[in-house]
């Protein structure tokens, strides 16, 4: 900036949705794609990634190709890139006791039954429980579009989501674990900004203060005064505690009426590590068909009212019973 020039800025923003897609037709120029890799698909799971980082996804792809004897860069190795960078590389050296890999499993599909039931949450992609990064396991959705509003039901949803991993630990094991705290640490920051800076509090109304998290520039937020009183900032405790007190308890509910659904998911992910949302999806729909009785007894074996959960049950799990 040139001097008594300090009022003009100039914002370069991340790329959207159609800007990442045609950034990825330049990249993928020079590879050989294979017939069932969509680059719209690519586009729609990479929101926040600058020209850089999608460079990169491609490259990271090329490398796994070229590692498995590949000749071409299929859907899979864009999907293990895009792991690969947003949540870093398999920690191989992590190996989770029984108990503990299934409370991760049941965890995760916490969130996944919370992601795939509520309305007004993103799609979701798929779930996983193999270690990467800092996390033991990972469930992603998918936006369906670039979102610059937050509606305020879509919030609402977002928190149970958030919920979901500690609900389910709760609703299975009687008590919960310290794997729920980056989960409580954003739900309660989401909870904050609702309540504080976007006025969607009946309680506090159309009133809005600086969150106390921006950047602090040569000390001048140290010496500022807080915008409001002691007895606001109680109210805005109270306002917060009620918001995810309240979405606790919403997930609460669902998990306990998709029950047979939540344990489907957690005993599909211990066999097979990671699931699509597509087959999350088919297992909830198998856990909520009504029992029905019996019907007259017919000769060959029998596998109760509903063959494919009981087959699908015995598979995942064949010494314990229906």
């Amino acid at each position: 900036l040139r001097p008594g020039r300090f009022d003009r800025q100039v914002i370069v923003p991340l790329p959207e949705l159609d800007d990442r897609r045609e950034i990825l037709d330049v990249h993928v120029k020079s590879k050989r794609m294979a017939a069932d890799v969509d680059l719209n698909v690519v586009a729609r799971g990479t929101p926040g990634m600058a020209g850089a980082d999608l460079a990169n996804l491609i490259n990271e792809a090329a490398l796994i190709a070229v590692r498995g004897g590949d000749s071409e860069i299929t859907a899979n190795h864009l999907e293990q890139a895009r792991d690969r960078v947003l949540m870093g590389q398999k920690r191989e050296a992590t190996v989770l006791n029984a108990e503990e890999k299934e409370r991760v499993a049941y965890h995760e599909s916490g969130h996944a039954v919370a992601a795939a039931l509520l309305p007004n949450a993103d799609p979701l992609h798929k779930v996983s429980i193999i270690p990467r990064g800092m996390a033991l396991g990972v469930t992603m959705t998918l936006p369906e579009e670039d979102r610059y509003l937050l509606r305020e039901s879509y919030i609402a949803d977002e928190l149970v989501k958030m919920l979901g991993g500690r609900m389910a630990e709760e609703l299975v094991f009687g008590e919960v674990s310290s794997g729920a705290a980056d989960d409580l640490a954003r739900a309660t920051e989401l909870a904050g900004k609702r309540v504080r800076e976007w006025g969607m509090s009946d309680r506090i109304g159309p009133m809005a203060w600086r969150g106390g998290n921006g950047q602090v520039f040569l000390g001048e937020d140290m010496g500022r005064p807080r915008e409001y009183s002691d007895e606001m900032a109680s109210v805005i405790d109270e306002e917060i505690e009620s918001i995810l007190r309240e979405a606790e308890q919403r997930c609460r509910d669902l998990l306990t009426e998709h029950r047979h659904g939540l344990d489907l998911v957690a005993r599909s992910l211990l066999e097979h590590e990671t699931i699509d949302g597509a087959e999350v999806g088919r297992l909830l729909e198998i856990g909520n068909q009504p029992a029905r009785p019996p019907a007259s007894p017919q000769p060959g074996p029998a596998h109760g009212a509903y063959p494919e959960a009981a087959q699908l049950q015995s598979s995942i799990n064949p010494a314990q019973p229906e």
